[in-house]
């Protein structure tokens, strides 16, 4: 945590930060509009989640991030950039969205390069598994909302593919092996880059609600 990042969660979080409370959001309410609404959960340093929001001003942006040193970079960088559409939460995500995201309320659900956890034995740890992808289900507007997963990791690249082809809430939007080209407007994130070094196949799945 740089000094810079610890003066942004003390001075910053009242502009951007939402604490969570035991009942749902009111995204209007929370961003003084009604507007479509994307919800990124794990956003690492925020590079992705900022882009994303610059690029869409017309729409809401929702951050789920546990590590401290990233919540803290993305609000210098919103408040440097002046950008006004995205709100911050640093909470367990699951429980965000089983508690505090309303259902049929997201158009998106972005899922860019979770922890893998590489060893077998820890692979029950992956968030990306039936009950959630469920859960993640009920959140996205029926009929538009969309659930993007994308990964370097070739074995979570299958298996999240084989869990959201088995929702049946979900119809798969990708290609004919189920895997979409990646889309122009995903921005490159930090662990993408890092796994591109290392030689691994990036992979992006979309699924829509049905």
């Amino acid at each position: 945590m740089t000094k810079g990042q610890e003066r942004a969660l003390e001075t910053l979080w009242t502009t951007y930060g939402v604490e969570a409370g035991d009942r749902p959001l009111d995204l209007a309410a929370l961003f003084g509009r009604e507007a479509p609404s994307v919800l990124e959960i794990g956003f690492g340093d925020g590079g992705a989640l900022r882009a994303l929001a610059a690029a869409r001003p017309e729409w809401n942006f929702l951050g789920i991030e546990v590590h401290r040193p990233g919540v803290g970079n993305l609000l210098l960088r919103l408040d440097r950039d002046g950008i006004d559409n995205v709100r911050v939460m640093q909470e367990d995500a699951v429980r965000i969205l089983a508690h505090n995201i309303p259902p049929d309320s997201l158009r998106r659900i972005h899922l860019f390069f979770p922890d893998p956890w590489p060893k077998k034995r820890h692979h029950k740890r992956r968030i990306l598994n039936p009950a959630f992808a469920d859960l993640a289900a009920s959140r996205l507007e029926p009929g538009e909302g969309i659930f993007h997963f994308a990964t370097d990791w070739e074995d979570y690249a299958e298996q999240g593919l084989a869990v959201l082809e088995n929702c049946s809430a979900f119809v798969n939007a990708g290609g004919t092996d189920g895997y979409a080209p990646r889309p122009e407007w995903r921005p490159e994130t930090r662990f993408e880059r890092r796994g591109l070094r290392r030689g691994h196949v990036v992979r992006d799945i979309l699924v829509r609600r049905s």
